[in-house]
């Protein structure tokens, strides 16, 4: 007793996983759980007059209750979605002093004795009760022992089951979806009515359905407020109560059929009266979180397929690239200016054509920064103009400002189609041209094919251009993308990089681009902003930030090692890790010594020796090598020493072949201090 009942097959399980056994002391109680659930029903099956049933079902007072029931519920259903449904987004979704007790107010008729709430609706709405005479004064309308009080009384008992069941789907329902629609013009009506509720019909007819068998059933509350009179109250648990004295067999037949409805509805809605079906649209990663970070830049940060030099290619708007004509600007061509305050705490303006380039580590601020501009986070508040325009105290729908967050957001009850011309419709383009303008920016992304279908049946890389051409076709003054293209594979990355690139130089508005790729940076952006910990450390163009980063962040995003220290005499800096570094002092190199500066490396600059080297080199260190990464045709080889930080290498194969290099190979490096390039923070 007590031991485990062993599974029949040692490898059954998910994964292939091996079973555990249930205990015994667990299952045996479980068991009599169950049989205790059980044995009602089977009582009420085992004592049914089955030759009876049908008579019993058909007389005057049972059709006449029936009837009754059936129209005290449906009303009582509808004055339960009418209040129920605002209730529960409240619930869900706003903040307000006192809303736990307001959620204990609607759980209460689950819990409460059902004559304690017939009582407690008498003492409301009864004549004597605190609204009753009110209501018959000014409506005439009096609810105890009236169809309307029993409409009242099953709405009371049974609109806690809906609420309940929508709030939990509405807590799933992710954010970004609502915000993401807000974004492209869709007012709060329109995205509830075309986001939020689509989303919520599986919920919404499971909770629904749920509150009509309770409202079906219900005895208690209904005896004691509206009393028990044929045709008028008198529902058909009532009938059962009364058949129960005059005619026992005819009351088992009627409770018979009520557990069929009840059984009916649990098994039509098993496993979804909690909103299962919006298992699509769950929560995503907190504001802020992104790809992990690479903190000793040694990541395979891929070439660039544009060519070595990281200038931003010029592009001509009219150009052909195979993608159709240059798009249209935006409504109006608009700059921007915004003074951030918060966690992001700096000035931003940017002239009309502008795309910026916003990278960082994690945590720095970066979609903070986008979701400030759209008003939609209270970690930052963002004072926005946009063309001269004050748009700060506007609501998000209203500030001409498009964002494609980092999951992309597509609406999942939507096709590819309908999703990209959903910017359009909201701001008023008639559906045929929405859907002809949408049908074009997804033909221009190259996922024109994959209109009609829906994102649950699109890849990760065809959903992300979907999303970005739903942002396009918006036409906003503002354009807020938040890594874009980290769903591609490198192949379509590239083609989706050229075609926005593209499309961005017709653009007459401002576009802020997060990302995490040195590529897409510099290849798509006229500026980079480097933020960290909420600050702009620097804001320049891509080659003045590859040339002169000042962060350490950065330069290693770059591919660089980045060493902190403090400028010494004779052009030395002390790293602030411990070691010395020698530099060849130049127009880069801060003046005076104690300031703070970073030393950048590049990894092609560093060499290795298997034993020290003689000449030139004035930084030789020596050191263990603890990994090595391809990277394109190249090697890059990690090295640490207890002299300086740990520094990247890039080699050749052949190099590393010929030195034998591997995992713990002791090695010594080298840098010529003209290699070494000195920039101030």
């Amino acid at each position: 007793m007590g031991g485990p009942v062993r599974s029949g097959r040692p490898g059954a399980g998910a994964g292939g996983a091996v079973r555990r056994g249930v205990p015994a002391g667990l299952l045996v109680p479980a068991l009599v759980g169950v049989a205790f659930l059980l044995l009602p029903l089977v009582g009420v099956l085992a004592r049914t007059d089955w030759p009876s049933l049908l008579h019993h079902l058909t007389t005057p007072q049972v059709t006449q209750a029936l009837r009754l029931s059936l129209v005290v519920s449906g009303w009582a259903l509808l004055l339960s979605l009418l209040m129920g449904v605002p209730l529960a987004w409240l619930l869900a979704r706003v903040p307000f002093p006192g809303k736990a007790l307001v959620r204990s107010l609607v759980l209460l008729p689950m819990v409460l004795p059902p004559t304690v709430g017939g009582v407690a609706l008498l003492l409301a709405f009864g004549r004597r009760g605190v609204l009753g005479p009110w209501l018959e004064s000014t409506f005439g309308l009096t609810l105890p022992f009236h169809t309307a009080g029993a409409v009242v009384a099953a709405a009371f008992v049974a609109m806690p089951f809906l609420v309940i069941s929508l709030e939990g789907a509405l807590a799933g329902l992710r954010p970004s979806l609502e915000e993401t629609a807000a974004s492209l013009g869709a007012g709060p009506l329109r995205v509830f009515a075309t986001v939020t509720l689509p989303l919520l019909a599986p919920a919404l007819a499971a909770g629904a359905a749920l509150t009509w068998a309770r409202a079906l059933g219900e005895f208690g509350a209904t005896i004691t407020f509206a009393g028990n009179l044929p045709g008028a109250t008198q529902t058909l648990p009532l009938q059962v109560y009364l058949l129960l004295q005059d005619s026992p067999e005819a009351a088992t037949s009627v409770s018979l059929l009520l557990l069929v409805i009840a059984m009916a509805v649990l098994v039509a809605l098993r496993g979804r009266w909690t909103g299962g079906a919006v298992r699509e649209a769950r929560a995503t990663p907190p504001e802020g979180a992104a790809a992990p970070a690479d903190p000793a830049g040694f990541a395979d940060l891929g070439a660039p397929e544009e060519g070595p030099t990281l200038e931003k290619p010029p592009i001509r708007p009219g150009a052909e690239d195979g993608a159709g004509p240059a798009p249209a600007p935006a409504a109006e061509e608009s700059d921007l200016r915004a003074e951030l305050t918060g966690y992001t705490r700096f000035p931003l303006t940017a002239p009309a054509g502008t795309t910026i380039a916003v990278v960082g580590p994690n945590g720095a601020g970066k979609t903070t920064l986008l979701r400030a501009l759209l008003g939609l986070t209270p970690r930052a508040h963002a004072e926005v103009l946009l063309g001269g325009r004050d748009v700060t105290r506007l609501p998000t729908h209203r500030r001409e400002v498009a964002w494609v967050p980092q999951d992309g957001a597509l609406f999942p009850h939507l096709s590819a189609l309908a999703n990209t011309a959903y910017g359009l419709r909201a701001r008023g383009v008639p559906r045929a041209e929405a859907r002809r303008q949408a049908r074009e920016w997804l033909t221009r992304l190259g996922v024109g094919e994959l209109a009609g279908r829906r994102p649950a049946q699109l890849s990760g890389g065809q959903a992300q251009r979907v999303a970005l051409a739903r942002a396009l076709a918006a036409r906003p003054r503002l354009l807020l993308l938040d890594e874009p293209l980290a769903a591609l594979d490198q192949t379509t990355r590239a083609r989706v990089r050229h075609t926005l690139r593209r499309h961005l130089a017709g653009f007459g508005g401002v576009c802020l681009i997060v990302t995490h790729d040195p590529v897409e940076a510099v290849s798509l952006a006229d500026r980079v902003l480097v933020l960290e910990g909420g600050e702009a450390v620097q804001d320049a163009p891509p080659a003045e930030v590859t040339r002169h980063p000042r962060s350490p962040w950065v330069a290693r995003m770059l591919g660089g090692n980045a060493w902190e220290g403090t400028a010494g005499p004779d052009g030395t800096v002390e790293l602030a890790g411990g070691g010395l570094l020698t530099t060849a002092p130049g127009e880069a190199t801060p003046p005076g010594p104690g300031a703070p500066v970073l030393a950048v490396i590049a990894p092609e600059a560093v060499s290795l020796h298997l034993a020290r080297p003689e000449g030139s080199p004035r930084n030789v260190w020596a050191g263990t090598v603890r990994e090595l990464t391809a990277v394109g045709s190249r090697l890059r080889v990690l090295v640490t020493s207890p002299e300086v930080p740990a520094l990247v290498a890039e080699i050749t194969p052949a190099a590393a072949a010929d030195l034998g290099l591997t995992d713990g190979t002791r090695v010594w490096t080298a840098v010529k201090a003209t290699e070494v390039t000195v920039v101030g923070l």
